[in-house]
């Protein structure tokens, strides 16, 4: 697999309550996305983000990290094939990503996902 970002989902109970200590204290003023249940936000000159994380709409668990890859069924295939806990099988979400969740051998929960084009 090749990934090209790894960001960690910090979980927090409110995004709306949580949002201002990011984005002013930590001077993290780009919000790349809000999802009301998930948002990423960035520092746009250094690209320093974190994205925070109520609770999955989608998934039976919450990440722990997200990774991003250009070729995610292929990710989804290694992982199949060495034997790695699939927590989520592949698909396509409705907010425009394509994803699946594998469970590390240390029991962490890692969201393998793609952006549409």
């Amino acid at each position: 697999m090749h990934a090209t970002r790894i960001t960690t989902n910090r979980p927090v109970d409110d995004i709306e309550s949580a949002k201002g200590f990011y984005t002013g204290f930590l001077g993290l003023r780009d919000e790349e996305f809000n999802l009301g249940w998930v948002a990423r936000f960035t520092n746009p000159e250094t690209g320093a983000h974190v994205q925070l994380v109520t609770r999955d709409a989608d998934a039976p668990v919450d990440s722990d990290i997200s990774v991003h890859t250009p070729d995610v069924e292929a990710a989804y295939e290694e992982a199949k094939r060495l034997g790695y806990e699939i927590v989520l099988p592949l698909k396509t979400e409705p907010w425009g990503v394509r994803r699946f969740f594998v469970r590390a051998p240390d029991g962490t929960v890692v969201n393998v996902v793609r952006h549409a084009d």
